[in-house]
């Protein structure tokens, strides 16, 4: 399913080189001064509350965007409340925080979906009452349910490792298995997508000869790709979602005795982890690489400023994909190792 409403993207659109260059926990005050309740405008003087809440604190990624956005509330004179829930999944968690920061005064909520659709209830809840809500990362469905979208174009990271796995399997008879993330999150729903448009297939093609949902656990990956294997030895080619898939993936592929060499493995993040000990060694064949600092440093500049009378943001905003491999193939842009680790996030 592609983005509804993709014009919208040109509203805030920015390249990838402009954003290169630049159980729930209780929502925590990350500064202890207080500010007003939601709606309204404040001086540049007058402190402004602003929420974040992303899926999970278990994830590298998400930790980065939490560090990201304590810099910018920072320099931006911003009280930063902050939640996440259990798992990527978790979408009741966030309803309570988008409940809890609006109660505690929040002028703007920044949400990273854990369901895309199921969110969308208490995120009108709290723009009825004044509350500005940007989604980050994930799109809302409808997106127009937030009022903005600062995200990876997840459609793309999707059809450049299609596009990449295409061209490496040239010459074989594709075998490909899919571990995709849960119904209902838009994110993992475009990466398939874009994956199977650069690769030139549609769901249902013969070529893919099975899929599993792994919330993106790295456990549940395993047990999905060894369940795969064993029902189709000759898998040759694998998409997985992010990263904990992917090594879930190559723990399954080594058990089964498959090398480096024998399938193509690719992903979506760019994390350190990912691009240290997956893609330099070649257990991942390549990784599109996401700025999660980004989204939520452009968020609270953004929406900061709109607290206090600025232009309240709106649309699209890309905060940019490359293509990390240390195979490059002709015809599929990518980067070096050596750049993926400079700009990557986690450990």
């Amino acid at each position: 399913m592609a983005f509804s409403g993709r014009a919208t993207r040109a509203v805030f659109a920015i390249s990838a080189a402009g954003v290169l260059a630049a159980g729930v926990a209780a929502c925590g005050d990350d500064d202890s001064s207080s500010s007003g309740g939601g709606g309204g405008s404040a001086s540049k003087d007058e402190q402004v509350t602003i929420g974040l809440i992303t899926k999970t604190e278990a994830n590298p990624f998400f930790v980065k965007m939490k560090e990201g956005a304590q810099a910018a509330a920072k320099e931006n004179n911003v009280k930063l409340l902050t939640a996440s829930g259990k798992s990527d999944t978790d979408n009741q968690s966030q309803v309570t925080a988008i409940e809890n920061m609006t109660t505690q005064g929040a002028k703007v909520i920044l949400d990273v979906p854990a369901d895309s659709k199921a969110i969308v209830p208490a995120i009108k809840k709290a723009r009825d009452q004044g509350v500005l809500v940007i989604a980050l990362d994930t799109p809302t469905e409808p997106e127009d349910a937030a009022d903005a979208l600062f995200a990876t174009d997840n459609l793309k990271a999707g059809e450049l490792i299609g596009q990449y796995a295409k061209a490496r399997a040239a010459g074989t008879s594709p075998k490909i298995a899919m571990l995709d993330l849960a119904p209902g999150i838009t994110s993992g729903q475009l990466r398939h997508d874009g994956f199977l448009k650069g690769f030139g297939l549609k769901n249902g093609d013969p070529e893919i000869v099975g899929s599993v949902d792994t919330e993106g656990d790295r456990a549940k990956a395993e047990a999905g790709m060894t369940q795969l294997l064993q029902q189709h030895p000759d898998i040759n080619v694998v998409y997985t979602v992010n990263e904990p898939a992917a090594f879930g993936a190559a723990a399954a592929l080594k058990a089964a005795g498959k090398g480096n060499d024998d399938v193509i493995l690719v992903s979506v993040d760019g994390g350190c982890d990912a691009i240290k000990n997956g893609v330099r060694p070649g257990v991942i064949d390549a990784t599109v690489q996401q700025y999660p600092e980004n989204m939520a440093r452009k968020g609270i500049e953004a929406i900061s400023d709109a607290a206090r009378g600025g232009p309240k943001p709106s649309g699209y905003l890309d905060t940019g994909v490359e293509l990390i491999t240390g195979k490059h193939v002709d015809g599929v842009d990518s980067k070096d190792v050596a750049f993926g680790v400079r700009n990557c996030w986690g450990k």
